[in-house]
């Protein structure tokens, strides 16, 4: 057995290998990224093989060039990687043997490699954050024009004709030259975006219509097309995650927790570096449920902790809940269905996102 360590690049990677004993076997070799018949010359001698590389944007390219060839392929956390194997002396030769080793030592932390499908799910959806992010930009930067003329507007308002009309009219006069200048480039800006967020939401949810899980997640009061497929871009196969904690967990909905000697365990807040794409789904369909379904048991659950706690650590709490949810769901492969509620709903949920008093809508097991 052998294992190789790549330190990939934009412009190449850095291939070191190792046999089962450690011995060096390959030193440092510099190959050119998109040079794949190049990579696949220098690792033939070596049979069985593993490749470990940190997580980068090169990952995609090396996985499907070592994957087609019979390597086995093994992608490495590299935040984790770098809590566990700091030093002071770096360099890219240092890092591929180090990752080699490492993988002989089985102390690479893991992280999924997303089929090429997904990945592609993902494009999609990070496009069209990105058109959106910029027409909110835009937005803002029009609302603060406003402030500075004492006139304000709902959030929201200037993406609707009314608002576009108040502006026109009504707050026109108020504004300075440059300001209106400011204001007539914007709104040609947004207005051209609106077609191309259109035309992104149309291609969402033709794809979405076409992957059974998303079908079944959009059975969901308050996910649609866009947050299904984030939830199957992000969370499939639900295999992966062997309890419902484990997928919360994932998407950054479950707090912090620190003990030490006899003190008890102490919990604090929602972790960073978490997959914050899920997490904002998922909390942001909290939102959109509550509004769409009053009587559920999810919501009855939401206005408890938001009565207890506030609506910021609530929405989280509900989230979770929602994650535990839709895993049954995904692993099961049944529908949401909505009971008829009775005035239990309101008792406390269980560990799979049911409730104690009354089933909670989700597909039985």
């Amino acid at each position: 057995m052998f294992v190789a360590g790549l330190d990939a690049h934009t412009r190449y990677v850095i291939v070191v290998v190792v046999d089962r004993m450690g011995e060096l076997v390959l030193k440092s070799t510099r190959v050119r990224m998109g040079d794949a018949e190049r990579l696949l010359t220098v690792l033939a001698p070596y049979r069985p093989l593993d490749a470990v590389m940190e997580t980068s944007s090169a990952w995609p390219w090396l996985h499907e060039v070592l994957t087609a060839a019979g390597i086995q392929f093994v992608l490495a956390h590299a935040r984790r990687l770098r809590a566990i194997a700091e030093a002071n002396y770096k360099s890219d030769d240092i890092d591929a043997e180090l990752l080699a080793r490492m993988r002989l030592a089985r102390l690479i932390p893991e992280v999924f490699p997303t089929p090429a499908a997904q990945r592609e799910w993902a494009t999609l959806l990070r496009h069209r954050a990105t058109l959106v992010a910029h027409r909110t930009a835009l937005v803002n930067r029009l609302h603060g024009q406003l402030h500075t003329r004492g006139l304000h507007l709902e959030r929201g308002r200037l993406l609707t004709r009314a608002g576009r009309r108040w502006l026109r009219t009504e707050a026109w006069s108020h504004l300075s030259a440059e300001q209106r200048a400011v204001a007539r480039s914007h709104l040609r800006v947004i207005a051209g975006l609106r077609p191309l967020i259109g035309a992104v939401d149309r291609r969402i949810a033709g794809v979405a219509v076409a992957i059974p899980e998303a079908r079944l997640l959009m059975t969901i009061p308050g996910i649609g097309p866009q947050r299904a497929l984030v939830v199957c871009a992000e969370a499939l196969p639900v295999g992966r995650f062997r309890t419902p904690g484990h997928l919360a967990s994932y998407a950054g909905l479950v707090p912090r927790s620190k003990q030490s000697g006899e003190r008890p365990v102490r919990h604090g807040g929602i972790p960073a570096g978490v997959n914050r794409w899920l997490r904002g789904a998922l909390v942001r369909a909290v939102v959109s449920h509550v509004q769409h379904q009053p009587a559920s048991t999810l919501t009855a659950y939401y206005q408890t902790q938001k009565a207890r706690v506030g609506w910021p650590v609530a929405r989280v709490a509900a989230a979770r809940k929602l994650a535990r949810v839709i895993h049954a769901m995904l692993r099961t492969g049944t529908p949401w269905t909505t009971p008829s509620t009775t005035p239990s709903t309101t008792g406390s949920l269980g560990p799979n996102g049911v409730s104690s008093t009354n089933r909670m809508p989700h597909p039985t097991a």
